[in-house]
């Protein structure tokens, strides 16, 4: 099982790594950094934090959660124990967030559909990634 999971562990960094990547640039697919772009206006409005005075630009926010997406994928997929579990606990926060958004926006179910999977294999590799904890014989 250890091998399956932490396969599921590297595709599933590399995917938020690349999907990273295209918020960040237009290098890789031009047309969809343009929608990322235009969904990212719609998600600022939105933005949980607007109740409270704080409005992202939606430029920045589009950076903003492409770098975070970018580095916690490379650390889910390659960095040593303790970053892997901060990068799966931020990449979780990260897909509520969106999920959140795109229920308050009223997209249809499929449309949360690859974040929902996406926190599905995260919160598995949080509780099966761990391994097994070795316990103390009582009659040692």
């Amino acid at each position: 099982m250890a091998p399956v999971l932490a396969g599921l562990r590297v595709c599933l960094g590399l995917f938020f790594a690349l999907t990273g990547a295209a918020k960040l640039t237009e290098q890789l697919s031009p047309q969809v950094h343009a929608q990322m772009k235009a969904q990212f206006v719609q998600f600022a409005d939105v933005f949980p934090l607007k109740d409270l005075g704080y409005q992202p630009d939606p430029d920045r926010y589009l950076q903003a959660v492409g770098w975070i997406e970018l580095a916690a994928g490379f650390l889910l997929a390659f960095g040593p124990q303790l970053l892997r579990e901060i990068s799966n606990f931020v990449l979780t926060l990260v897909m509520i967030g969106a999920i959140y958004t795109l229920l308050v926006l009223k997209e249809p179910v499929a449309m949360c559909a690859p974040a929902a999977l996406c926190l599905g294999l995260l919160l598995l590799l949080n509780i099966r990634g761990r391994g097994t904890r070795p316990h103390k014989d009582k009659f040692q």
